[in-house]
């Protein structure tokens, strides 16, 4: 019988504090990064990217707001790639931002 003192591993406590803050398994962002060209297309991939997965809302981050368009024009879409791939529920919605300019030093 576990008791409350014994010690937990860290990455149990890891995936526990996760899923209180309802951030997705780690390997949800891994997949949607390491297949995001073939999920979105090289022209928007090149424009966008994945930001974050929290409480199944896939927010990704554009450099323009023409982008930020297509992105949300595609968002039915874009669900059930993700989906396909990660499974279903994965990802629920999609949020998008658009980064803003780019400071130089």
């Amino acid at each position: 019988m576990k008791r409350a003192e014994d010690p937990v591993p860290l990455r149990d406590a890891i995936a526990a504090v996760s899923r209180q803050l309802g951030l997705p398994a780690t390997d949800v962002v891994a997949t949607i990064d390491a297949q995001w060209i073939e999920i979105v297309g090289a022209p928007i991939a090149a424009h966008a990217q994945v930001r974050s997965v929290r409480d199944g809302e896939c927010t990704i981050a554009v450099d323009g707001p023409a982008w930020a368009t297509q992105i949300r024009y595609a968002a039915g879409d874009l669900v059930a790639r993700v989906n396909e791939r990660c499974g279903e529920g994965s990802v629920t919605s999609i949020r998008v931002v658009v980064n803003g300019p780019r400071k130089t030093v």
